[in-house]
Parts: structure tokens; C-alpha cells; sequence
């Protein structure tokens, strides 16, 4: 049995669709881990006996494996989705898991190139979750890349802000407990995520297109509401335990309730289909519309397809084989100026621990979640923004 035959029903595929989707924004939700060595620089640099250049440089290697993202966009033509997470949720198992095991004095620090070695593989293993989950919804929501794109994104902005006030929350900012959610915690919803995300047929994923916009509405104020809150207990004074857990609760229960998409589509698809005969004629011949509409849709992906395979240079908003990307002028320019911007931006949050104490604040983490939840507000913005641009 193949994709096509489990997700044979229109309303299957829709909530299967959706069901993806809301595993994406989980898994971008803790794949944001190169964004936070602010909260456990310090140990590091304590531990290790680092001065402030040994220390700089650390943080670039954690920023160089970024840069091997190529590499999870190579592999991304060739393996599945779940391969995908599986490598980058185990990657970042073993980069961060050695961290751990140095910061928690488990084992005694290793030698500094080797340290460089594992900070580079956690730098990375957010680029293959990043990949499997951007490559995979943008393929299954084809006519709305630009929110998808904006609201993946945006959580993985929250994503350090989520982490850092967790942590502050459940352990009171240790770094060797925030290690260990750095190294468990994807990999377990990475796992997870398997079960859910993966690329469905051109037909299938045009199931449900119409509503798609308002769904992702819906996104869009889940993740206003996650920031808000976020930024609301960053300014709680001193809370106590009892209201530490009290948000860990509620923050759990707010990531959770886009689960109620998937589940409204699939009884909204079970209602419509009728519950007495005369319902059931009625829907007969909409089925069979259905039907030839779906057909249609494939016919024209897999014209679309074949004059894919036969163009030389795709047309802008069509995909294009990494061979046409590399060879693209237009990419060379995106790649150098993301390089540029988003180096700066990483320079202020790898330092931003140095920064802090050198401003007198024992407890950077507030910085590094406001940080963390404006950028979120950039992000979705763009999404939103270049959709409406391009349309």
C-alpha cells in the first residue's frame, strides 16, 4: 500500500495535511538551539578555563556548522523526511549531549578542537530539521508558501525564547539542565514528528486548499499568544514554583492547541459527508466533481512535472534542482547577503552572556528571550508580507 491509497479519502488527506503541519511547528518550536549559547557560554568558559577569544571562537564553530546546512539541503532531493529529522535530531543528541556532559563535570573537559568538533555537529543538526520541515510543508501547501514560510520561521524565533524561559522556569537557569532539553528534547519530538510530516502527491496536498488561508489565521495568533505570554512572565518578579509550573502548563497547553485543526477537518469532513441515504445521493455526484477536480489537479501537476524536467531555467515561484540553484547568480547573492546579516545577528546572541555581565546582570536570559521573541515578530511578518507582494 502506497501514499496514495493511505490517504485515498479527501478528508484523510486533509487532516494528514494538517496533522503534518502542526508536527512542523513543533519540531521548529526546539530547532532554534543555535541561538542560545548565551545561556551556557559562561559555564563553558568557567570550566574550560577559556578566555574571551577561545570562547569567540567556540561559538564560531557552533556557527560554522550552520553553514554545512548545503548538506541537509543536498540530502534532502534524495532522503525522506524522516531521514532527515532522524540524522539532524541525533546529531544534535551527540553535540550537545558531550556539552552536557562536560558542563554537568561528568566527564573532564576535552580538548579544545574536540569541543570546536561537537559545537559544530549541534550548530548543525538544526539545519536537517530546519530543511525537512520547511522542503516537506512547502511542497504540501504549494499555493501559500509565503505564510507557511513565515510562520515556520517565526517559531523558530520563539523557539530560543521557549527553551531559555523553560529552563528558567523548571531549573532556575541552569546551563547543565538546559543542556540536557538542548540534546532530549528535539530528538523526542523529532521522533515524534516522524509519524507525521511527510510530502504528499500533488494531488492529495491540494486537497482543502481553500481554507487553508484561515487555518494558517489561526497559526498566526497562536504564535502572537505563545510570544505574549512568553514576554508577560519574563517580567514576572522573582515567581515562585508553584507559578513556574503553573506557566510550563499553560505554555504546554497553548503549543498544543493546533492539534484542534486536524481534528475539526476531519469531523467537519466526516459531518458533510451526510449521515441518511438521501444525504449520501446528495453527495454522490460532488464526490464524483471531487473526483474528476483531483484527477484534473494531477493532470496538470504532472504536465507541470514534465515541463519542469524539460526547462532548462524555471521561472520564478517554480522549484528548482539544487544543480540550477548552485549554478544561479540570484542564490550566490541571497547566500553572501544571509551570511552577512545573519552573522551579525549571531555575534550579538553568541556574546550576549558577556554582554550582560559585563552590564552587571548575573541573569542574561531575559535578554536573550526578548531577543529571541521580537525577532519572532520579524519573521512572521515577512512571511505574510512577501506573499501579498508577490500576489
Amino acid at each position: 500500500m502506497g501514499t496514495a491509497t493511505v490517504f485515498s479519502s479527501p478528508t484523510v488527506s486533509t487532516t494528514g495535511k494538517w496533522l503534518g503541519f502542526v508536527a512542523a511547528v513543533w519540531i521548529q518550536c526546539i530547532s532554534g538551539n543555535n541561538y542560545t549559547f548565551s545561556n551556557y557560554s559562561d559555564a563553558l568558559k568557567s570550566l574550560m578555563h577559556l578566555t574571551q577569544v577561545q570562547l569567540n571562537n567556540l561559538s564560531v564553530a557552533k556557527d560554522i556548522g550552520k553553514a554545512f546546512g548545503l548538506l541537509a539541503g543536498l540530502a534532502s532531493d534524495r532522503f525522506p523526511t524522516w531521514a532527515i529529522l532522524l540524522i539532524g535530531s541525533v546529531e544534535g543528541l551527540i553535540g550537545y549531549g558531550v556539552q552536557w556532559l562536560v558542563v554537568s563535570q561528568r566527564i573532564q573537559p576535552l580538548p579544545y578542537w574536540q569541543m570546536c568538533v561537537f559545537l559544530c555537529m549541534g550548530g548543525n543538526s538544526s539545519t536537517w530539521m530546519n530543511t525537512a520541515v520547511l522542503v516537506t510543508c512547502i511542497r504540501n501547501f504549494r499555493t501559500n508558501r509565503g505564510p507557511v514560510s513565515g510562520i515556520l520561521k517565526g517559531f523558530v524565533g520563539l523557539s530560543t525564547a521557549i527553551f531559555t524561559t523553560l529552563c528558567s522556569a523548571l531549573f532556575a537557569d541552569d546551563p547543565a539542565s538546559f543542556l540536557v532539553m538542548l540534546s532530549l528534547v528535539p530528538l523526542v519530538v523529532c521522533l515524534t514528528g516522524i509519524f507525521f510530516l511527510r510530502e504528499l502527491p500533488p494531488a492529495v496536498a491540494a486537497a482543502g486548499s481553500a481554507e487553508e488561508v484561515r487555518y494558517f489565521g489561526v497559526f498566526n495568533v497562536v504564535a502572537v499568544v505563545v510570544a505574549l505570554f512568553l514576554l508577560v512572565y519574563g517580567f514576572v518578579p522573582s515567581p515562585g514554583v508553584l507559578v513556574s509550573r503553573v506557566f510550563v502548563a499553560v505554555l504546554l497547553v497553548i503549543l498544543a492547541s493546533p492539534v484542534g485543526i486536524p481534528v475539526y477537518t476531519y469531523f467537519k469532513g466526516r459531518l458533510g459527508a451526510g449521515n441518511d441515504v438521501e444525504g449520501q445521493r446528495a453527495s454522490e455526484p460532488l464526490l464524483r466533481s471531487g473526483e474528476k477536480e483531483n484527477e484534473s489537479v494531477a493532470a496538470v501537476a504532472a504536465v507541470e512535472e514534465e515541463a519542469f524536467v524539460e526547462k532548462r531555467a524555471p521561472e520564478v515561484g517554480e522549484e528548482h534542482t539544487i544543480m540550477e540553484v548552485l549554478k544561479s547568480v540570484d542564490f550566490w547573492i541571497l547566500f553572501v547577503s544571509f551570511l552577512c546579516g545573519v552573522g551579525t545577528g549571531l555575534a550579538v546572541m553568541n556574546n550576549m552572556g558577556q554582554i550582560g555581565l559585563a552590564l552587571g546582570y548575573p541573569d542574561v536570559s531575559l535578554f536573550v528571550s526578548l531577543t529571541s521573541i521580537f525577532g519572532f515578530f520579524g519573521r512572521i511578518i515577512s512571511g505574510t508580507v512577501s506573499e501579498f507582494t508577490i500576489k
